[in-house]
């Protein structure tokens, strides 16, 4: 996978990039929230992110041995501290889940259980005027269904790429594989 021009958000403990593939592995209680529900606010989950123009989709495919409660990866858009978007695979008490926190201000979130989770799985975000488009798939060259349509504020200065995090690993370690990753112009509204 390219990482060039990108920066980390939160550098991880280990990142390596091996041919087509950038291979993460998680800090200790590393996470994205903002008070709603909880209370608190945890900034220290890893992100890989390139700037992004002002409407684009982002694109990335994953794979990972999810076994702690909330491991996490997938892709995020972010602005700054209390602006920004997550999504992808969040594993729930024993089951993956395709999951997404939009955090304006503070953080919302919303989760579907998946049957069943072999292999590489896709998310695709897009953003478009005011609006953040989630859609994932559960095979290359698959069906992209959308899992969510939330607002996201205009005017801000965006960038985008992978996302991990290990919330209640104590030590870490959530391995993730990256590949993929594709910045471009918004997909069409049209299906819509």
């Amino acid at each position: 996978m390219n990482i060039e021009g990108m920066t980390w958000l939160n550098p991880p403990p280990a990142a390596v990039t091996e041919g087509a593939h950038l291979s993460v592995t998680t800090g200790s209680e590393s996470d994205f929230w903002r008070t709603t529900f909880y209370g608190f606010v945890h900034d220290n989950g890893h992100a890989l992110l390139a700037p992004a123009p002002e409407e684009f989709t982002a694109e990335v495919w994953f794979e990972a041995d999810y076994s702690a409660q909330y491991d996490q990866a997938g892709l995020m858009i972010h602005a700054d501290a209390t602006h920004w978007v997550k999504g992808g695979i969040e594993y729930v008490n024993g089951t993956p889940h395709v999951a997404v926190v939009i955090t304006n201000g503070q953080s919302d979130w919303s989760q579907m259980p998946l049957a069943a989770l072999t292999g590489p799985f896709g998310l695709r975000m897009t953003r478009a005027g005011d609006a953040v488009w989630v859609h994932y798939a559960t095979e290359p060259g698959g069906l992209w269904k959308m899992v969510r349509l939330g607002h996201f504020p205009k005017g801000l200065a965006l960038s985008a790429g992978p996302m991990a995090c290990s919330p209640s690993r104590k030590d870490g370690g959530l391995v993730v594989r990256f590949a993929g990753f594709h910045l471009g112009a918004p997909v069409s509204r049209t299906p819509y």
